[in-house]
């Protein structure tokens, strides 16, 4: 079993009625086992939970994109491709991940879902982005979705990929 250790930072007190840490640990602790990437001594994450104007201005200073989004990831580091992931000297610290509320909860009322389930999702999905997985072409997208389902299933939360139909 892999073990990954999470700082959660909670700055914005929207979170306050979520609870957010629980579920990012769970799903961060899944994704860790699941990929087997981490070494015994396992690696860290640091979780920022925020609001869609830090996210905003991380995404426009890092990423030239001036819009709020759901989850960023920062690696600490650049690992190796996927298939070569076993060979890799993985760091003590993996990276950061930020969270969005705004955004987070916009996205689950949308698609239906728990805020929880779409929390566990957004931590899982930056996670793999710290370890070097990534959704640029469409074998890659193929790839981490499936990962993703997969670190989900085990957490008892319904494939985000699906699409399901709504209730009449």
């Amino acid at each position: 079993m892999s073990a990954v250790s999470v700082d959660i930072l909670v700055e914005s007190p929207l979170w306050a009625a979520a609870d957010a840490d629980t579920t990012v640990r769970a799903a961060l602790a899944t994704a860790a086992d699941a990929v087997r990437a981490l070494p015994a001594a396992g690696g860290g994450v640091t979780v920022v939970l925020t609001d869609d104007e830090a996210i905003r201005k991380l995404n426009r200073d890092w990423r030239h994109v001036d819009k709020p989004t759901n989850v960023l990831s920062f690696p600490a580091a650049q690992l190796p491709m996927p298939e070569r992931r076993e060979e890799a000297v993985v760091p003590a610290t993996l990276g950061d991940l930020v969270i969005a509320y705004e955004t987070t909860v916009r996205e689950a009322a949308a698609e239906e879902k728990p805020v929880a389930h779409h929390v566990a999702h957004l931590a899982v999905h930056g996670f793999l982005h710290l370890l070097g997985y990534d959704h640029e072409s469409d074998e890659e997208a193929d790839e981490m979705e499936r990962l993703e389902a997969t670190i989900l299933a085990r957490l008892n939360i319904p494939d985000p990929y699906v699409t399901r139909p709504s209730a009449a």
